[in-house]
C-alpha cells in the first residue's frame, strides 16, 4: 500500500515536472515577430558564394540595405510610429501619432501604442491618423496592414487619397457608371470589374458622407 502511494507521488511529481519544464521552454521560444534587433547577413548566400568564387568578395544582399528592426521597448511608448507606404511613394514615413483607425477587412480597428501584433487585410474606406487634437482622414483602396510588438505600424495599400482631395461629383459618377455596367455585364469578368467599381465608390461616397 505505501508503496503505491509512493509511486504515485512520484508521478504526480514527475507530471508536474514535465508541464513546468515545457512551460518554460514555450516563454522562452521566441514570438515570430521578435527578429534580431541588429542586421543580419545573408549566411547561406555568403558561403556559398565563397566556395564558388573564393577570390571575389560576394554581392550585397537585400539583407545588407535593411535598417534594423527598433527593439520592443520595456514599457509602452507614448506615441506609435507608422508607415504609410502605397507602390509610387511612401504617404508617412516614421511618422509618430497616437492613434489609427484602419479599416480592416473585420471592420474598423483601432490601433495605439502597444498593441498585440497583428497582420489586418485592408478593404476599401477610411483610416484616420490621430495626433494630438488633428485628425488626417486618407481614403485607401486596399491592402495589408502590419502591427508590431515594438508599438510601430506598417499600412500597405494600393491608393491612398486625403479625403479633401476626393471630388464627390466624381464619386457620384463613378458610381453610376460602374452600377450600369455591372447590370449590363455578360461575362464573369465584367461583373467582377463592374461590382469592384461599386463597391469602391460606395465606400467612397460613405467615407464622404461621414
Amino acid at each position: 500500500m505505501l508503496r503505491q502511494v509512493a509511486t504515485r507521488i512520484v508521478s504526480r511529481s514527475t507530471a508536474a515536472t514535465c508541464v513546468a519544464a515545457a512551460a518554460a521552454a514555450a516563454r522562452a521560444r521566441p514570438f515570430s515577430t521578435d527578429l534580431p534587433v541588429t542586421p543580419t547577413a545573408d549566411e547561406t548566400f555568403v558561403e556559398a558564394w565563397k566556395k564558388a568564387i573564393p577570390n571575389i568578395e560576394p554581392p550585397k544582399t537585400p539583407f545588407s540595405f535593411m535598417k534594423p528592426r527598433p527593439p520592443i521597448p520595456s514599457s509602452i511608448p507614448s506615441k506609435l510610429t507608422v508607415n504609410l507606404v502605397l507602390p509610387y511613394t511612401s504617404e508617412l514615413t516614421s511618422k509618430e501619432v497616437d492613434m489609427v483607425i484602419i479599416p480592416a477587412k473585420t471592420g474598423q480597428m483601432g490601433v495605439l501604442p502597444g498593441h498585440v501584433a497583428t497582420i489586418a487585410e485592408l478593404k476599401p474606406g477610411i483610416m484616420s491618423v490621430h495626433e494630438g487634437n488633428e485628425v488626417t482622414k486618407y481614403f485607401v483602396s486596399s491592402g495589408f496592414a502590419f502591427i508590431h510588438a515594438n508599438s510601430y505600424a506598417d499600412i500597405i495599400t494600393i491608393e491612398a487619397v486625403p479625403i479633401d482631395r476626393i471630388d464627390p461629383s466624381l464619386v457620384q459618377k463613378g458610381l453610376a457608371e460602374f452600377t450600369q455596367k455591372l447590370s449590363s455585364a455578360s461575362t464573369d469578368l465584367e461583373k467582377a470589374e463592374a461590382q469592384i467599381g461599386v463597391e469602391v465608390h460606395s465606400a467612397l461616397s460613405f467615407a464622404l458622407a461621414g
